[in-house]
């Protein structure tokens, strides 16, 4: 199982007894940077048997399989295999399961028919949690407001620094791209190389890295190009 690294590889072991559902929920999953999928088990024993081998960082279990419950499996998992991480994709529509998924320490829990953007925004709040954990452990210390923001980015409504209350045209996935740009790059990014890494324009890349600022999450410095013209370089602020 890979590490906590800034840049990690996430990798995903999916449990779904469906193989057409199964490479579907592959596809998907590989569309979003920073995921691979190391294997697919289509019932108890391969998933305990890939869990032992494969040690993923993430599993995409379903609730219902031939003879398992997915519930019961996430225990399992939860119990045996602390790093390894969870979010239950399911038809199923009562409460209980719900309940016991959340209460069991799933990541998250989404209903099928899986939606591909609903997947997405799931895998980069699950990406941007990892980052920050990997943070804190390189700082070496915590304190509360350390604490609030791992909590509120692993919710549903903050996907990413700065999204608690989001502002009308600021897009909370559009805001994990430039979040995660920033952060991956320590000698800053300007209002044209973010609209050009992210596919917006410069107006909207500046508004996005101003609602950052504000929010206290990205600092900006003046530079001078070598025309001499100012341009606004905006870089991750470090905390800790």
């Amino acid at each position: 199982m890979s590490t906590l690294l800034p840049n990690p590889i996430i990798e995903v072991l999916i449990v779904e007894d469906d193989v057409k559902i199964a490479e579907i929920n592959r596809r998907f999953i590989e569309k979003v940077d920073g995921f691979h999928v190391i294997g697919i088990a289509t019932d108890e024993i391969q998933a305990k048997e890939q869990l032992e081998i494969l040690t993923p960082n993430l599993v995409l279990l379903d609730v219902y399989f031939p003879n398992a419950n997915g519930l019961a499996m996430l225990s399992f998992i939860r119990q045996h295999y602390r790093d390894t991480d969870v979010i239950m994709i399911t038809a199923a529509k009562e409460i209980d399961a719900i309940r016991e998924a959340v209460r069991s320490g799933a990541f998250d829990y989404i209903m099928k028919p899986l939606v591909f953007n609903r997947l997405q925004e799931t895998l980069l709040r699950y990406l941007d949690f990892q980052r920050e954990l990997h943070r804190l452990n390189e700082n070496g210390s915590i304190n509360q407001s350390d604490v609030d923001r791992l909590l509120s980015g692993s919710s549903k409504k903050d996907s990413a620094p700065g999204a608690a209350f989001l502002p009308k045209g600021i897009d909370k996935l559009t805001l994990v791209k430039i979040v995660q740009a920033i952060s991956n790059t320590p000698d800053g990014l300007t209002a044209d190389q973010i609209a050009k890494l992210i596919g917006v324009s410069r107006s909207t890349g500046r508004r996005y890295l101003e609602h950052l600022v504000s929010a206290g999450d990205v600092y900006a410095d003046v530079s001078y190009g070598v025309v001499g013209r100012p341009e606004r370089v905006y870089r991750k602020k470090i905390t800790g």
